[in-house]
């Protein structure tokens, strides 16, 4: 971080350390522009707030037998309107978790370290490995002397402290950092007085104090731009990696990554431009870049008390009462593998985000995307539940309000991840069709990426494995999730497939991932869902081709009977004639069932998750739903809730009009599912595609290049990015609407090979 005011203004000083990726900290844009988790990438921080512009370029180098080694480079450039002698500092700082050892291998200098740090370490899971800090390129220009200071600590040279920590607290060193530099800042107080003191770049510097202990800080001062380099070398590597190595292995990660990129997920028209081409490869790269491992423990209520069965009038009431009750449990460790809908605003697992995260990542690296799903499924507990956040640990829980952390085994979330495993049917279907010489020459038979899609033995073995957790999980939805048609005689084709969302309060449902939509008023236990009856009828769908892929007939053959009731069902339970859409069910005043129609996103998950033929009598209506600029259609996308509704727009606003990137993509999918299959709405579909389509990129395009983030949510009046920015989970879905076909030339002759 820059440091160039005077000591009057050290809070903000302080404030303008940069450690966690937060929002709002007076970044013009961040994140990276390429990345692959096998090899490495650049990332770049526009630090607008502190002039100055941070690259970082990460690379893996395979070698020995305990994973390899790694560097990676961090430049400094000040920005245009930067001062000329524009001062940094930057600190690293490397810590010991559980059983190891971690020193510095210098000789201790009084007045700082020369040239390399280096670091000495042993793990069992890494052996023996060393990291080093390097002086960097003879550019590198530090602070000269200003103040007497100087010569007790030159910052010429870099400055190293350390700490024996408690575990538990190393991930609050930024705070231990303050603390330890309010001491050395009091110290020069003491010793030169308030109105003498240091320049801030001076004062604002760590003890030089290598020692042992669990957690070292590293830091090193410049002046203008400046770059140095963090090398990790693994004892059991041929060799240790030296910056020349490093900037090799750049240049190669860099250049597969692009020549990968060109063939798998290059734009189609009328996004086969040099802007999208930069733009999606930044988009999936942030995808792919939130990936990480987290681990800790959690917080559940285990109470099941009577009142969560949610079965009373009035059960809201009552299962908040209950909730008071509860004797929270800490669960765990458990470790997840995951990327994340947000880094600064929401670093950890979401169950339902994760089905659309992981669709982009599985045309990149299918390999990996299994990988994540197995680790998802093994949280499962015996019942079959999966907690639909994953706040894991002390460190995660300090980002999350208190009344959120409690996760609650009656809860569901919309099985996203089946989305993901039926990719994974489709891609093994035509790789093994006469299509396979096309996969070749997209590099798709990548046997580290994807092994799983060339060897059938592999892919089938994977899914036999993860096939009991899969009905585990089916089953508990079926069961927990189940909806009362006897009870008041509602008239349909199956008498049990019916399904109402837990954890519903007369503002929210917020298992079912669409929070504040308009429901029923006042919650009733005789409600029927719209969108989870939809949900499950996909993920009896995907479970169905699993079971039948491993031929498992007598389970595919169960499953396919489930499957029919639910898509009979859906109409029985849910399609309003009078009102020509889907909507809720509830029971009224006189103990009948009756819908309850808020036009929106929840009218159209029939057709978003698939459900809907070509044929389907009700498309139609779907359709100029869809297409109505009344109703759901804006030039941005389609609305959450129609235009029209009495709600929309109203109280949080969070799914009362935005046009959200997940609902939309589903929505193209379907779109040019109907618009590649012969029937009396295949024109009608191409037209509403191709316009969606194109009006989806241009907008998130536009709003990215305008203020530098991808966002939450768009505005359906004005395009603009909402609510969280750098949100590069679902967003980046626009990746894959990006690779879809250009139908706009159909019906005049052009284009028909794409189809």
């Amino acid at each position: 971080m820059p440091l160039q005011r005077e000591l009057d203004a050290d809070t903000e000083i302080v404030a303008d350390f940069r450690h966690t990726c937060e929002q709002h900290e007076g970044m013009a844009g961040y994140g990276w522009d390429e990345y692959d988790v096998r090899d490495g990438g650049r990332q770049i921080i526009h630090d607008a707030g502190n002039s100055i512009d941070i690259t970082t370029e990460f690379v893996k180098i395979p070698g020995g037998s305990h994973g390899g080694n790694w560097g990676v480079r961090i430049k400094g450039t000040p920005r245009d309107d930067a001062p000329p002698d524009l001062k940094s500092t930057v600190i690293f700082y490397t810590a010991m978790e559980g059983l190891g050892s971690l020193e510095i291998a210098n000789n201790k200098d009084p007045l700082g370290i020369e040239g390399t740090v280096t670091i000495e370490g042993q793990t069992t899971e890494l052996g023996d490995f060393t990291i080093a800090i390097t002086e960097g390129p003879e550019s590198n220009i530090h602070p000269p002397p200003a103040h007497p200071s100087y010569q007790d600590k030159p910052l010429d040279r870099t400055m190293v402290a350390s700490f024996q920590v408690p575990e538990e607290a190393i991930w609050q060193t930024k705070p231990l950092l303050f603390t330890h530099m309010k001491a050395e800042i009091d110290g020069y107080i003491e010793k030169y007085g308030a109105e003498s003191n240091p320049p801030p770049w001076q004062l604002f510097t760590i003890s030089n104090d290598p020692k042992e202990g669990n957690l070292h800080l590293v830091q090193k001062v410049f002046q203008g731009p400046f770059e140095f380099d963090v090398i990790f070398s693994s004892g059991s590597a041929p060799r240790p990696i030296s910056s020349d190595d490093l900037t090799k292995g750049i240049k190669t990660a860099t250049d597969s990554f692009s020549e990968r990129f060109s063939k798998l997920l290059s734009p189609k028209a009328p996004f086969n431009k040099s802007k999208y081409q930069y733009f999606s490869r930044a988009m999936l790269s942030n995808l792919v870049g939130g990936i990480g491992y987290f681990y800790g423990d959690s917080v559940v209520d285990r109470s099941y008390a009577p009142e969560y069965e949610e079965e009373d009038e009035g059960f809201w009431q009552e299962t908040a009462e209950a909730r008071t009750r509860a004797e929270l449990k800490i669960e765990g460790p458990s470790e997840l593998y995951t990327s994340i809908p947000s880094r600064p605003f929401f670093p950890r697992g979401f169950l339902w985000d994760e089905g659309f995260h992981l669709l982009p990542v599985a045309d990149w690296d299918m390999d990996l995307t299994l990988e994540i799903i197995r680790s998802w499924f093994n949280l499962m507990d015996e019942d079959g539940w999966i907690g639909r956040e994953q706040i894991l640990g002390p460190e995660a829980r300090s980002k999350v309000p208190q009344e959120f952390q409690v996760q609650y085994p009656h809860y569901a979330n919309p099985p996203t991840l089946f989305l993901v495993l039926e990719s994974f049917i489709d891609k093994l279907r035509l790789n093994a069709s006469s299509q396979t010489d096309a996969l070749s020459q997209n590099n798709l038979n990548d046997d580290v990426r994807n092994a799983h899609l060339t060897n059938p033995d592999l892919a089938l073995g994977y899914l036999r494995t993860l096939y009991p957790l899969l009905k585990r999980h089916y089953f508990w939805f079926r069961k927990s999730q189940w909806g009362d048609i006897k009870s008041y005689d509602r008239d349909a084709y199956s008498t049990k497939e019916g399904y109402r969302w837990r954890g519903r309060t007369p503002q929210h449902i917020l298992t079912s991932g669409l929070d504040d939509y308009p429901r029923p008023q006042p919650p009733h236990p005789g409600e029927l869902h719209v969108d989870l009856i939809s949900w499950m009828g996909m993920m009896t769908r995907s479970i169905r081709r699993i079971a039948e892929a491993l031929g498992e007939e007598e389970d595919a053959a169960e499953f396919q009977g489930y499957e029919t009731a639910i898509i009979r069902n859906i109409d029985d339970l849910h399609w309003d004639e009078k009102a020509q859409t889907y909507c809720d069910a509830t029971i009224d005043d006189y103990e009948e069932s009756v819908h309850v129609c808020h036009k929106g996103y929840i009218s159209i998950f029939p057709f978003l998750t698939g459900l809907l033929p070509a044929d389907s009598p009700r498309l139609g209506a779907v359709l100029d739903l869809i297409s109505d600029p009344e109703e759901l259609w804006s030039e941005y996308g389609i609305r959450s809730l129609s235009k029209s509704n009495e709600f929309y727009g109203t109280d949080e606003n969070y799914w009362r009009s935005p046009v959200w990137i997940n609902i939309n993509y589903l929505a193209v999918r379907s779109l040019l599912d109907i618009a590649q299959t012969p029937g009396p709405h295949q024109k009608q579909a191409r037209e509403i595609y191709t316009k969606l389509r194109k009006n989806l990129v241009e907008n998130v395009y536009n709003e990215w290049e305008r203020t530098g983030f991808a966002w939450e949510q768009y505005s359906p009046e004005t395009g603009a990015g909402q609510r969280t920015q750098h949100f590069t989970g679902w967003t980046s879905l626009v990746v894959k609407i990006m690779v879809m076909p250009d139908l706009s030339g159909a019906g005049t002759g052009k284009g028909h090979d794409e189809l």
